[in-house]
């Protein structure tokens, strides 16, 4: 199909659900127009149209949280689209990740509700990143920074070590302490080598597909 026979509305729009290709969780709903979405698959970065504005504006072009568009899909009806995004920051303009956080069924007041589980993750990733471009004095994660690789790797294992003897122990409640400690130095350990996050969850989508003939 192309751009000019999918479905746009009469005020010549057609909505585009964006999502983290790695996640699949929902970073926003917009809306494009032909042009907007040519200018999209030409860049391979998200633009929209601005229904307030009443022009087309290209995500991240003032913050620089732009959205590495990795794919694009239309429904069986073609008035709708799906863009599958790497995003190189938040994607709602209030810092959240996503600009859906707020839950109708669930009403508790939590300590950060513009984070899920899995954007806490892509939170600590940039906190560590900026950790180690700032390097702000009596921060823990500087000290393991100054300190290199070997002390990095040090800690890894040390906190390794206590997962394993935290389960063998049958201790969930020191186990869930250990295992955060241990995520977090291993965090620590991919910025050291450069080694985004979503690198290591690609190995992991890959591996869930089922191989030829299974």
């Amino acid at each position: 199909m192309k751009v000019e026979d999918l479905k746009f509305d009469s005020n010549g729009l057609i909505p585009a659900v964006v999502q983290d290709a790695s996640t699949r969780e929902v970073l926003t709903v917009a809306y494009m127009n032909e042009e907007s979405l040519s200018k999209s698959l030409e860049t391979r970065e998200t633009w929209f149209y601005s229904r307030s504005r009443q022009e087309l504006w290209h995500k991240g072009a003032t913050s620089g949280n732009t959205q590495k568009i990795v794919e694009i899909k239309y429904d069986c009806d073609g008035d709708a689209l799906v863009v599958l995004v790497e995003p190189a920051g938040p994607a709602c303009h209030t810092g959240a990740v996503s600009c859906f956080s707020e839950n109708l069924l669930d009403k508790t007041t939590t300590e950060n509700t513009a984070l899920t589980d899995f954007a806490v993750m892509l939170e600590l990733e940039k906190t560590i990143r900026d950790r180690e471009q700032d390097m702000p004095e009596g921060a823990y994660t500087t000290y393991l920074f100054e300190k290199g690789v070997d002390k990095i790797l040090k800690k890894v294992g040390e906190e390794a070590a206590e997962v394993i003897i935290a389960a063998k122990n049958r201790d969930a409640e020191e186990l869930k302490w250990e295992a955060a400690d241990l995520l977090y130095h291993l965090m620590v350990l991919l910025q050291e080598q450069k080694l985004p996050l979503k690198e290591v969850l690609g190995v992991l989508n890959k591996r869930k597909k089922p191989s030829a003939g299974e």
